[in-house]
């Protein structure tokens, strides 16, 4: 073989090698978990992604919820602590701030620094349920303690990724690792629409029975914490938090007439309605939010 027909072999192999390599999946990012102290998983490939700045609020600035914070707060301060606690379902009433707390707290348990090392938040997204047991393998050994956080969980018709969730949380041979636990916000109590559960309660030879399949997913939680609609007191309190958290110059009585009348264009009243119209009087009074 000729010296140019071995570099013409050669070109044609490097060639080959580039394509191959390009078709290869992309290597899967290392993570540091002292990176942060809140991450998003990404199921696909499969690594933890630091988040630099969390969306959250003060949680002195989420009102109309004390009891429920302080069922959340305390559970979530033991968790930390490295005692029992349970896994929690926020559910109820939109935009009544289940999300917000979740954040809220978190936050508020690693500012009093009870713990040598702080608690991790990570967000896992509601369509990634089934790669939980994956996600939760790669935590167990991790000397962190951990929330998962889904928001707004729910499922549909013909959705079986609850059964993957149910044996994540508690039935799977393994079980949930110790240094892990479960807080999901939904607007639904039992997580499955009711027409659901009543067609399988109507077409099952044991109704009973195909019930229990679908509602023994929420007994996965051991606590069950309800937020309900705010009353105009409460709402009112969320807007003057939120006027004088921020610096916003007002007269009361416009304050309260301005967000009763949004209020009112809105056909509700709840935390995110509140913030809503602050930040439309911010934005009115040429005023920037505090971060």
């Amino acid at each position: 073989m000729t010296d140019t027909s071995l570099d013409a072999l050669n070109k044609k192999l490097d060639r080959l090698i580039e394509a191959v390599s390009r078709l290869a999946p992309p290597p899967v990012p290392e993570t540091d978990i002292s990176e942060a102290d809140c991450f998003v998983w990404q199921a696909d490939p499969g690594y933890l992604e630091p988040v630099r700045k969390v969306n959250r609020v003060d949680i002195g600035l989420i009102r109309g919820v004390d009891r429920v914070r302080d069922i959340l707060v305390d559970n979530t301060e033991r968790f930390a602590a490295g005692f029992a606690a349970n896994n929690v379902l926020l559910w109820g009433a939109r935009g009544m701030g289940k999300s917000s707390l979740v954040k809220a707290v978190h936050a508020e348990i690693n500012a009093r620094a009870k713990s040598a090392l702080p608690l991790k938040l990570i967000e896992i997204h509601r369509e990634d349920i089934d790669t939980l047991p994956k996600l939760m393998g790669l935590l167990k050994a991790a000397p962190y303690r951990f929330i998962l956080f889904c928001d707004d969980l729910s499922f549909d018709h013909d959705d079986t990724s609850y059964k993957s969730l149910k044996a994540a949380l508690e039935g799977g041979v393994e079980g949930r690792p110790g240094n892990v636990i479960f807080y999901a916000t939904s607007n639904r109590r039992h997580l499955l629409p009711r027409d659901m559960i009543d067609n399988e309660r109507s077409t099952a030879i044991n109704p009973s029975e195909a019930v229990e399949e679908k509602v023994s997913l929420s007994d996965r939680f051991g606590l069950w914490l309800g937020f309900h609609k705010c009353s105009q007191d409460e709402y009112l309190e969320m807007i003057n938090g939120y006027a004088s958290h921020h610096g916003l110059d007002i007269d009361p009585e416009q304050l309260r007439a301005e967000a009763l009348e949004w209020a009112t264009t809105r056909g509700s009243r709840s935390g995110r309605v509140a913030w809503q119209f602050t930040q439309d009087l911010a934005g009115r009074l040429g005023k920037p939010l505090k971060d």
